[in-house]
C-alpha cells in the first residue's frame, strides 16, 4: 500500500470511528471576558506570527534532552501552576512566548498597560497580595543562563529558587518535584539569544555598520561628564551580553538589575515597569537624570547604536501547523521515556499539557457550525477528527498508567506516535486553506469573534 493509501486508510478510520462528533469553536475570547480572568484580558494567543525560539542543544545539530523537553512541558502547561491559572488555561508560557516577552499581554487590575503584570496581585494567590499595583515587565528569557541574578531587582541569584518562588508563591502551585524544578531551569538555560552579525568579539560592532551606529558605540563607551567612573557601557558591558550582574538606581524609583540589551529590539516595552515604549524614551530619561547634555544627532546615533546592538536573525516565525506539531512532538519525546519508566506522574503531567495543545489546535480547524469560514468541511472535519482520536488516545495511555498497566500505555503510546506520523501531518496540511492559520480566516474568525463579544457586552 502506498503512503498517500495509508494515510487515507487512517482518514477513513477515524472518520468512522468519531463521525458526527463536532464542537463550538473555543478560541479565546479576544478581550478574556471568562470567569477566571478580568473582563479585558489580552492575552495575544491570536497571534500569527510567534516569536522565533533558539535552542543551545540544538545549535550544532543536535538535540534537546528529555531534561529539556520535559521543562519545555511543564513551562507550557497550566498544571503546573495555581487553581486560577488552571481554570484560565494560563501558564509560563502564556507571559513568555517561545521563551520571549508578551509585550501585548494586558490583564485589568494587574497591569497598567500592555507588557507588565503585578506578580504581586490578588488574582492568582491572595496570600501574595502587597495591595499595591505594581506591576513589571515581562522579560524574555533568551540568554538567561548569562543574566543572574533574576527577578526585575536581581533579588534572586538562583535560577532555580527564582522558578520555585514563581510557582509556589506569585501563581500559588504546589511545591514542584525536583526533577520539575531541573528540567524547567534547563529550558530556560538551553534558550538561546536569537544570532546578531554585527556583534563581534567582546559585543563590539563589526561590518557593515553605518556612521550613526560608530558614533552611538563611542558615545556608549565615553563617561558621563559630571561622573567619569559611569557610562552606559560601565553597567552594560558589551563583553558580558550588556550586563553587569549588579543593581543600580537609574532614576526609575529603585535599585534594579541591569537589563541585557542583547535581542531588546523585541524587549519593548523598557525599564523594571515598562514606562517606555522606544529607545528615544529610554535615552531621553538617561539623558536627563544624569545631565548627559547629549545633542539631537547624538541621541538619534545612540538609538541606532542600540538597535544595531538588539537586533536578531529572523525574530518571528509564522505559526502553523507544522510549527504546532513540532512542539508537540517534542513534549510527547517525554511520555516515550515517562512509559517505559513507568513515571505516572510526568505521564500524567504530559497527557493533560499535550492533550490541552491538541484541544487548542483542533480548534484553529473551525467546525462546519462556523459561518465565517467557507469551504474545506470535509478537510476541516477530517482534521478534527484525528486530533480528537490523538486526544482519546493520550487518555487510554493516562488510564492505562494510572492502573499499572504500562504494557498498555507502551501500545496506546505506540499507536499514538503511529497516528502523528502516518496521518495527522498529511491532514492538517490538506486543511490549512481553510485554517486560522491563514490570514483571511483568521481575520474573519476574529472579525466574527469581536462582533459576538461586542453584541454581549452591549447587552449588559
Amino acid at each position: 500500500m502506498t503512503v498517500r493509501g495509508s494515510r487515507m486508510v487512517v482518514a477513513v478510520a477515524l472518520g468512522c470511528l468519531l463521525i458526527g462528533v463536532h464542537g463550538n469553536a473555543g478560541a479565546f475570547p479576544v478581550d478574556g471576558d471568562q470567569t477566571a480572568l478580568p473582563p479585558k484580558t489580552e492575552l495575544n494567543e491570536d497571534a500569527l506570527d510567534k516569536p522565533r525560539e533558539i535552542f543551545r542543544s540544538e545549535s550544532g545539530g543536535g538535540g534537546k534532552s528529555y531534561l529539556v523537553n520535559l521543562g519545555n512541558l511543564a513551562f507550557s502547561s497550566p498544571g503546573i501552576l495555581g487553581g486560577v491559572a488552571r481554570q484560565a488555561s494560563v501558564s509560563c508560557g502564556t507571559c513568555h512566548v517561545n521563551g520571549a516577552g508578551n509585550a501585548m499581554f494586558f490583564m485589568p487590575k494587574m497591569s497598567t498597560r500592555p507588557g507588565n503584570f503585578d506578580t504581586t496581585g490578588p488574582l492568582f494567590n491572595p496570600k501574595a497580595d502587597n495591595f499595591v499595583l505594581d506591576p513589571i515587565r515581562i522579560p524574555s528569557l533568551r540568554g538567561a543562563r548569562y543574566l543572574a541574578p533574576y527577578g526585575h531587582d536581581g533579588r534572586m541569584s538562583s535560577l532555580r529558587d527564582f522558578v520555585r518562588n514563581v510557582i509556589v508563591n506569585e501563581f500559588s502551585g504546589l511545591e514542584p518535584s525536583p526533577v520539575i524544578l531541573d528540567a524547567i531551569v534547563a529550558y530556560i538555560h538551553d534558550i538561546d539569544f536569537l544570532p546578531n552579525p554585527v556583534l563581534g568579539p567582546g559585543g563590539r560592532l563589526t561590518g557593515q555598520v553605518s556612521d550613526a551606529e560608530r558614533r552611538g558605540e563611542a558615545l556608549f563607551l565615553k563617561p558621563f561628564p559630571h561622573d567619569s567612573n559611569l557610562s552606559c557601557a560601565g553597567c552594560h558591558v558589551p563583553s558580558a551580553a550588556f550586563v553587569d550582574h549588579k543593581q543600580h538606581d537609574v532614576g526609575s524609583g529603585g535599585l534594579f538589575k541591569t537589563p541585557t540589551l542583547r535581542n531588546a529590539d523585541f524587549n519593548a516595552p523598557y525599564f523594571h515597569d515598562g514606562r517606555y515604549d522606544s529607545y528615544d524614551q529610554v535615552v531621553a530619561h538617561f539623558d536627563r537624570v544624569f545631565d548627559l547634555g547629549l545633542s539631537a544627532p547624538d541621541r538619534h546615533d545612540l538609538v541606532a547604536y542600540l538597535t544595531a546592538v538588539g537586533d536578531g536573525v529572523r525574530p518571528y516565525e509564522r505559526d502553523g501547523a507544522g510549527a504546532v506539531l513540532k512542539e508537540i512532538n517534542d513534549f510527547s519525546l517525554v511520555l516515550g521515556t515517562a512509559v517505559p519508566a513507568n513515571d505516572r506522574e510526568i505521564v500524567a503531567l504530559a497527557v493533560d499539557t499535550i492533550g490541552h495543545e491538541l484541544r487548542e489546535l483542533t480548534e484553529r480547524y473551525p467546525d462546519r457550525k462556523n459561518t465565517s469560514v467557507s469551504g474545506g468541511q470535509q478537510e476541516r472535519g477530517l482534521a478534527r477528527v484525528a486530533l480528537k482520536e490523538l486526544v482519546l488516545t493520550l487518555r487510554r495511555i493516562d488510564i492505562a498508567a494510572a492502573e499499572g498497566r504500562f504494557s498498555d500505555a507502551a501500545a496506546e503510546y505506540k499507536n499514538y506516535r503511529y497516528l502523528m506520523v502516518a496521518a495527522v501531518p498529511a491532514l492538517l496540511a490538506g486543511a490549512e486553506p481553510w485554517s486560522l492559520f491563514n490570514p483571511a480566516v483568521h481575520d474573519a474568525h476574529y472579525a466574527a469573534l469581536r462582533q459576538v463579544l461586542r453584541t454581549r457586552h452591549t447587552a449588559r
